[in-house]
């Protein structure tokens, strides 16, 4: 693909009302100067990460279904694309029902389970094309649109509430000196973008490795998905009377309540756009999956119906929680996954791969290593729990890099 068609495909995941809530929330919690320092420091951890990763992917042409083969084996890279595929239908799920519930809320005649209905079944076919002949052109159009209705967003509650010069003290009143670190590895959360860079980098073309490293994948990318959209969250939730908790659905509802029609229609915009790249992750990542582990070999769109049934049968369960414990715990793997990945990267480990093998203990032994330490940390709780995700990818990383001195990791290959 060209560098502005893989761009505009891309920058469908900048695009998602779960990064203006996060921003917020976090700012609830430690105070909006530490939530925007984790912004910051997440903008450069991510940027680094995703530039080296987004450069492999260009040189290799490798999915993470067939580079966890390189690091994991094949029954290995099962798990990796069981966990990447489920991630992916989880915030499927979730951006899915803020636009179900705007719907509902402003067309009351609607049921929630008809607009979730109506919601998937215009999500599904938008994946039936291509990466590189409709998803880059269709969110090329409305990359505008998600700009545009963010600032006129902000711009309405403004003329609406006046300006509110106190939104830098949304929070606690007295936050927490770590409070900025809390932030930062609450952004490790989301480390799943990892995984999302490297099964939409591998479309590049390979003379264009430093464009996209630097400006595609790069920091440019999260300024506007962590720091734009949070900081944007920050001044609504300070600005703008709600009812009930911070969530997505309280932010939804006060769009619609200053924007009318049009905040629908931002709402749609955004979580359009980003459910095309899970959708689409969560189709491709089940269709490795299922094929080598069950031999299941059937085309994308059977996959994508499946997709689709999963997402909507979830839209109508009352799982929500069970599903945020899920990612949490989830999110751990996805940590020593990086970890595991980088250090064979940046190790020089070959992806020219002829006969990958069923298991590759070194890799293996790396991921759970970072992945039981992770979840003892999550248990423990306090300092440790803050911890958990850093400790995981060090581990992960640092177990692989010296394991990978004495074996033959990444050494056999894939056809």
């Amino acid at each position: 693909m060209g560098k502005l068609s893989l761009t505009m495909a891309w920058w469908a995941v900048c695009s998602a009302m779960f990064y203006i809530v996060v921003g917020a929330s976090l700012a609830l919690a430690y105070g909006a100067r530490n939530a925007i320092i984790g912004m910051l420091l997440s903008v450069v951890c991510y940027g680094v990460i995703n530039a080296v990763i987004s450069r492999f992917a260009l040189r290799s042409g490798l999915s993470v279904a067939l580079f966890s083969r390189v690091l994991f084996g094949r029954l290995g890279a099962s798990l990796a694309t069981l966990i990447f595929f489920s991630t992916a239908i989880y915030y499927a799920v979730f951006e899915g029902s803020v636009i179900a519930v705007a719907f509902n809320h402003l067309y009351p005649s609607i049921s929630y389970p008809l607009a979730a209905l109506l919601v998937v079944l215009y999500s599904v076919p938008l994946i039936f094309g291509s990466v590189q002949n409709w998803l880059d052109k269709f969110n090329g159009v409305l990359l505008p649109f998600y700009l545009f209705g963010l600032l006129a967003a902000v711009a309405l509650s403004i003329g609406e509430y006046g300006y509110q010069p106190q939104w830098l003290d949304f929070g606690p009143a007295e936050p927490s000196a770590t409070g900025w670190w809390d932030c930062f590895t609450a952004y490790m959360g989301v480390w799943v973008l990892m995984m999302f860079t490297f099964d939409y980098a591998r479309f590049g073309k390979p003379e264009d490795a430093k464009y996209h490293g630097r400006w595609n994948f790069g920091m440019p990318f999260y300024l506007v998905t962590f720091l734009l959209n949070g900081m944007a969250g920050i001044y609504l939730a300070a600005s703008i009377p709600r009812q009930g908790e911070l969530s997505e659905v309280t932010v939804v509802l006060a769009i619609l309540q200053l924007m009318g029609i049009w905040g629908l229609l931002f709402v749609w915009v955004t979580q359009t756009r980003i459910n095309t790249a899970n959708y689409y992750l969560a189709t491709v990542n089940m269709q490795a999956f299922f094929g080598d582990l069950l031999r299941l070999r059937y085309s994308r769109v059977v996959w994508a119906l499946v997709v689709g049934a999963a997402v909507y049968g979830l839209m109508l369960a009352d799982v929500f929680a069970w599903l945020l414990k899920a990612l949490a715990w989830q999110g751990v793997f996805v940590v020593a996954w990086v970890g595991v990945a980088l250090a064979h990267i940046l190790g020089k480990g070959t992806a020219q791969v002829t006969d990958s093998p069923k298991l590759n203990a070194v890799g293996l032994a790396a991921w759970f290593c970072g992945v039981l330490l992770g979840f003892a940390l999550m248990q423990a709780g306090g300092v440790l729990q803050s911890l958990s995700a850093p400790l995981t990818f060090l581990v992960s990383a640092g177990v692989y890099g010296v394991a990978a001195r004495f074996g033959k990791v990444g050494r056999t290959a894939l056809a």
